[in-house]
């Protein structure tokens, strides 16, 4: 039910009927509304603080719920600036970890954390990189001081950060899916946006993701340039890099060129997953698409093993292989889909992105 759900929000028109159906979460959208825009504007006033750490902070986020791209690109951006000389600690807020497991996931060398613990997106960013530490917990500013005190670090990329008004930022990075933009734009339960289009202002330069052809974007750049005629846009897709068993051991591409896959996912948007999986030469025979963040059962391999005589090769995301690395696979056909993100336009974006440590060095 939460998956159909999900699917009905992230369109852009909905039929009467539709509207109708979601009348109710309407409603329960403008109290939502309401105190988002008191929240905002009482740290505009200052009556709520905003606190600095030493070093510049960068952040990476949106505006609406679901997979905008915002782990692919704050792993690419630390691997960025630490080929550029800056190295960085990442702060994450943790989406599902336990708590009291402490706050490092890594410290750059070891993974300290289990998923469970840590969020599935910090361990995975944890497992991909390396001497990048990795930070996590609703405190950013106590863990942003504790990574100042254990590790050289000369910035911070705040990941999931345009929400978390507590930490000041020196740039703000806002991620938007060229393929679903604002949905319909209403507010949250009603729609997909966490806060009105209005704090849009609040962003420093966009990166449109999933960007395959710019032109593509231009009714989705001409409402940004609307609200924000001065924050630059740029434009990102996705290009597959290589393919994960669930032991970790990596294989190239063309394992799957010419084959029958099943893509299996948990995220946002799966027919997003399934086009780089044609991008790979493989043949989509199926899907089977869970909730986004969704926490894979014993019931749900059985599901999964149902499909197997189907098809050569079943595929699932980095993301989604963290979580069903916990059941017994064996002797499943499974493999994940590694990603890179690409900016068209990276020697500019660099140049803005460096351009924040030399001002606050």
């Amino acid at each position: 039910m939460s998956c159909r759900l999900d699917q009905i929000l992230y369109q852009k028109e909905k039929p009467l009927g539709k509207r109708i159906l979601l009348f109710p979460l309407y409603l329960l959208s403008l109290p939502y509304g309401w105190a988002v825009r008191t929240r905002t504007f009482l740290y505009t006033l200052g009556l709520l603080k905003t606190k600095q750490l030493s070093r510049p902070v960068i952040s990476v986020g949106n505006i609406t719920v679901g997979g905008t791209g915002k782990t692919p690109l704050v792993m690419a951006l630390s691997e960025g600036v630490m080929e550029r000389g800056i190295p960085t600690a990442i702060l994450s807020r943790g989406y599902r970890g336990k708590k009291g497991s402490g706050p490092l996931v890594t410290d750059g060398r070891r993974v300290l954390l289990s998923p469970e613990e840590s969020g599935d997106e910090p361990f995975l960013m944890a497992s991909a990189l390396k001497g990048i530490p990795i930070l996590v917990g609703k405190d950013r500013l106590k863990n942003g001081e504790m990574a100042l005190d254990r590790f050289p670090v000369r910035g911070f990329l705040l990941d999931d950060g345009f929400q978390h008004l507590p930490l000041r930022r020196d740039l703000n990075i806002l991620l938007i899916d060229s393929q679903i933009g604002f949905g319909d734009g209403h507010l949250l339960p009603r729609g997909i946006l966490r806060e009105p289009l209005s704090h849009l202002r609040r962003a420093d330069l966009f990166l449109m993701t999933k960007a395959e052809d710019p032109e593509a974007c231009q009714s989705l750049e001409s409402t940004l340039r609307e609200i924000h005629p001065s924050a630059p846009i740029f434009h990102s897709h996705y290009e597959p890099a290589g393919l994960i068993r669930p032991d970790g051991k990596f294989e190239p591409l063309h394992l799957l060129k010419g084959t029958k896959v099943l893509a299996l996912s948990g995220i946002a948007n799966p027919v997003y997953f399934s086009s780089l999986l044609r991008k790979c030469g493989a043949e989509v025979a199926g899907e089977m698409v869970f909730p986004d963040h969704h926490l894979y059962t014993a019931q749900d391999l059985t599901s999964i093993f149902g499909k197997v005589k189907k098809v050569d090769w079943i595929v699932t995301t980095e993301k989604d292989m963290v979580k069903l690395k916990k059941l017994p696979l064996d002797p499943l056909p499974l493999l994940a889909l590694r990603i890179q993100m690409k900016i068209r336009e990276e020697e500019e974006f660099y140049k803005r992105v460096m351009e924040v440590f030399r001002v606050k060095s």
